[in-house]
């Protein structure tokens, strides 16, 4: 496989996720209540608790692509 290609992978890989996150995070800002009642239907656990695993959740997603997106984008834009 090309370099050209998996960098142009994983630039949209991290375009994508990015985006994911953007939204999650506006919905949780703009609607937390909304969020809470649907997932309390499947998951009946405290409201504190859920708000805990929701910003737990959008830390390990920020890391994670961080870790398997940005920075093999970044290392193949240098070596490029």
């Amino acid at each position: 496989m090309q370099i050209g290609t998996l960098t142009t992978f994983f630039m949209w890989c991290t375009i994508i996720d990015v985006s994911l996150l953007v939204v999650s995070t506006f919905v949780f800002i703009v609607a937390p209540g909304f969020i809470y009642r649907v997932q309390s239907m499947f998951f009946p656990i405290p409201r504190e608790t859920f708000t805990v695993i929701y910003y737990s959740f959008l830390g390990l997603f920020k890391i994670l692509i961080i870790v398997f997106n940005v920075v093999p984008y970044v290392a193949l834009c240098i070596i490029r």
